[in-house]
């Protein structure tokens, strides 16, 4: 049985982390872009320049509406890619300074590395065989597998729970706090296999975010974040999700803070072909062997 968390711990943690991408790129209008922009430089276009602009009034609402008090404030972090500042301006212009406590660029929720300048005809045929060997192993000539995006999202999460810890964002606890961190599609999709533990093969049939699409996960009763208390079951099973995973993402709504989900398959059952419920007959199962079938029969 878990302790009940102590308030005054949960109330330094942020109410929610909202993860988004950044609104449509030239190279997600024309990907001929890649072959002579390099990717970091991919400008928005018009229309993701509005997509920002939308989204920033819909995250205004949401945090607005949702947070328990007035006195909320947002923290921001961002990929150093042009589309992602970008997306970051636009969206920012529904926030005020009051509201606003900082913002940190981080390399480490940038795009996954395809390589230099990308010939549209190779990558096409490159992209084909990722699809056959998996998204999650395969590694771009010159470039990244998502596996590696994993390793600095995993190193990313460790400083941002340090911020958190050492309240480095200058967050009074009487404020409801969200952070919002502008990033990629896959970078966005492995942050949350990262957070919640999903496995390689849940990974491989999660789907793409779309552009300033966002994915809310917020803080419930009990010290734990889930997607469930601000998305429908109708939304995440969209995502990718299934049915375990979004039993899960309920079950953390009142989970409490470090609590193990004995129900969760990946956690255990995934794992071994069966294991008995109990120790009722450990103690066959550790007899020695007699001597006469220890011996090596030659």
């Amino acid at each position: 049985m878990h302790p009940k968390p102590n308030h005054s711990t949960l109330s330094v943690l942020p109410k929610r982390i909202i993860i988004m991408r950044h609104g449509e790129s030239k190279g997600n209008l024309d990907y001929s872009a890649y072959s002579t922009i390099p990717d970091h430089q991919i400008p928005l276009t018009d229309m993701g320049l509005a997509q920002a602009q939308d989204a920033g009034s819909r995250l205004r609402h949401l945090i607005s509406t949702a947070s328990s008090t007035d006195s909320w404030r947002v923290h921001f972090y961002v990929s150093p890619y042009a589309r992602a500042q970008s997306t970051l301006r636009e969206l920012g212009r529904s926030f005020t300074k009051k509201r606003v406590i900082g913002v940190r660029e981080e390399c480490r929720i940038r795009e996954q590395d395809f390589g230099n300048f990308q010939v549209e005809e190779r990558m096409k045929a490159i992209k084909r065989t990722r699809e056959r060997f998996g998204r999650f192993f395969y590694r771009f000539p010159e470039g990244e597998s998502a596996a590696d995006v994993f390793d600095r999202v995993s190193s990313f999460l460790e400083s941002l729970w340090r911020d958190i810890d050492m309240n480095r964002l200058h967050h009074d606890p009487s404020h409801d706090l969200t952070l919002i961190i502008v990033s990629h599609g896959l970078t966005s999709q492995v942050f949350l296999m990262k957070w919640f533990k999903w496995t390689v093969e849940q990974f491989e049939r999660l789907n793409n975010l779309g552009n300033c699409e966002f994915r809310v996960m917020e803080l419930g009763d009990g010290g734990e974040y889930s997607l469930a208390i601000h998305h429908t079951e109708e939304e995440m099973h969209e995502w990718g999700l299934d049915a375990d995973m979004i039993a899960d993402q309920k079950w953390r709504i009142d989970a409490h803070r470090g609590a193990l989900n004995g129900n969760c398959p990946w956690y255990l059952d995934a794992f071994f072909d069966q294991l008995d419920d109990s120790d009722d007959n450990e103690d066959s199962v550790d007899e020695s062997p007699s001597d006469s079938s220890s011996v090596c029969k030659l």
